[in-house]
């Protein structure tokens, strides 16, 4: 099932289930009616902060939209290539394999990158609410965060805060292999 299916259909059964309108959705998340319209109806797959938003209302991780999960468990083991890929898997740019799917309701999410050399997050920055942490196991990665530039190679790692304006590039001559987990913003 392509991932925008997937996304649509959980945001629609949770909505439904929360005895929630799209109005009501709207209001509670700040992304608009339109948007709420248009991801339930497979149209489009929203942006990390898009998603994070419409998480918090329903007190759920992006995991729980994004991963085709057949059941949860409290305990999850996973061996290279068996591995669910993510959201953010885009073969021509980096392949993701997502360490926590399958795990019930995480509050966090970790996956293994591979970044293609020049492999790119984009000229415009993002930002989501929550932390980040990128771990590099091989290949040289450039990362902008609030016009700061820092430079991870193999064994270096970098956390932020998220709601940073934030981008990446891979500047090495090989692909880069990137531990990467976010953290979702949670309302105590």
């Amino acid at each position: 099932m392509q991932v925008k299916k997937i996304i649509g259909k959980k945001l629609k059964d949770i909505r439904l289930n929360s005895d929630m309108t799209i109005y009501d959705l709207a209001q509670k998340s700040g992304v608009s009616s339109n948007m709420v319209s248009r991801i339930e109806r497979g149209l489009t797959i929203p942006s990390v902060e898009i998603l994070m938003k419409i998480a918090l209302v329903f007190d759920k991780s992006i995991n729980y939209f994004v991963e085709e999960v057949k059941t949860t468990h409290e305990i999850v083991f996973s061996s290279p290539g068996t591995r669910a890929k993510t959201v953010y898997d885009d073969f021509d740019n980096m392949h993701t394999e997502s360490f926590t799917s399958g795990l019930r309701d995480p509050q966090f999410t970790a996956f293994f990158c591979t970044v293609k050399k020049g492999g790119t997050s984009g000229t415009v920055n993002m930002y989501h609410p929550g932390d980040e942490l990128m771990y590099v196991l091989s290949g040289t990665i450039r990362i902008e965060i609030a016009n700061e530039t820092h430079i991870l190679k193999s064994g270096d790692s970098l956390s932020f805060k998220s709601h940073l304006p934030h981008r990446w590039d891979n500047i090495g001559d090989e692909d880069a292999k990137v531990i990467w987990t976010l953290s979702p913003f949670t309302i105590i």
